[in-house]
Order: structure tokens, then C-alpha cells, then sequence
């Protein structure tokens, strides 16, 4: 036969599980917000590197190909954007929207390079401002030369 003191130690009680439960439930409560916020730094971290991958793709396809390329936003630049010929609009890459919450200003309405990688009709530094919602923008600057760069900053 079985003692007391046995059956007891097989498993949790009620009040054991139902405690845990609280505080886990705790913890979650508390982690929550930082979480959207890391979620929201991600996605404009994302977005801003898919931007400068682009710009990227379309200098160096601009001079592969001795043509103008341009890159063009679908409505607003956080709705996506596209990298074409200028000259038969053959679509060389296509990204979509960036994400929730995600905005991206103080940017030009279109971006064109000549064959020999540099920015048709700029005489000075051109800025996207990428912006999670919260707290957190990021600056990519494109000189007159062509080449991006990005900071974690806001842009001046």
C-alpha cells in the first residue's frame, strides 16, 4: 500500500501551478513593451538596408549596363520601391512595403544614375530619413558621386 506522504510528492498542486502561472503572466506583462519596441528598431533597421541594397544594385547596374537606371518609389517609399532602365523601364529589382509603422522622409521623389554611377542632376547630398515609430531613425545619405552610406542617427 501506498503512504501519504508518497501520493503527495507525485506532482504539482493547484496552488503551485496556478502561482507559476501568475508569474509568468507577470513577466510577459513586463517584457511586452520592450519587445515592440525592438521589433519596431528591426523593421527600420530592414528597411533601411534593403534601401541602400538597392541603391547599391542600381549604381552598379547603371554602369554594367552604360545606361541611366533609376529608383522610384510605388506611392510613398515606405509602400516600396523600384529599380528600372530609364530607357525600356526593364525592372531590375522590386521591393515591397516596409512594415508597420515604418516611415521614411525627407527623400527625393525619384533617384536617377548615369552610366558612370553618379546621381543625374544632384549637386548636392540627397537624405531618406527612416523612422520605426518610436524612438529610433536612421539616416541614408547618397552623395552626388552615387555611393550610400547610413547612420544611426536622425538626419541634419
Amino acid at each position: 500500500m501506498h503512504s501519504p506522504a508518497r501520493r503527495r510528492a507525485r506532482g504539482f498542486t493547484l496552488i503551485e501551478l496556478m502561482t507559476v502561472v501568475v508569474i509568468l503572466t507577470v513577466l510577459t506583462l513586463a517584457a511586452a513593451p520592450g519587445m515592440r519596441s525592438l521589433i519596431a528598431g528591426q523593421r527600420a533597421r530592414a528597411a533601411t538596408n534593403a534601401l541602400v541594397a538597392d541603391l547599391l544594385l542600381a549604381r552598379s547596374e547603371a554602369i554594367k549596363r552604360n545606361k541611366d537606371v533609376s529608383l522610384s518609389p510605388a506611392s510613398a517609399w515606405a509602400d516600396g520601391w523600384a529599380v528600372k532602365t530609364v530607357e525600356t523601364s526593364e525592372l531590375l529589382g522590386q521591393r515591397e512595403g516596409v512594415g508597420g509603422g515604418v516611415t521614411i522622409t525627407r527623400s527625393p521623389t525619384s533617384l536617377t544614375y548615369d552610366n558612370a554611377g553618379r546621381l543625374s542632376g544632384v549637386t548636392s547630398t540627397v537624405r531618406f530619413e527612416v523612422f520605426d515609430g518610436n524612438s529610433t531613425y536612421r539616416c541614408i545619405t547618397v552623395q552626388p558621386s552615387g555611393q550610400p552610406s547610413s547612420n544611426t542617427k536622425a538626419c541634419p
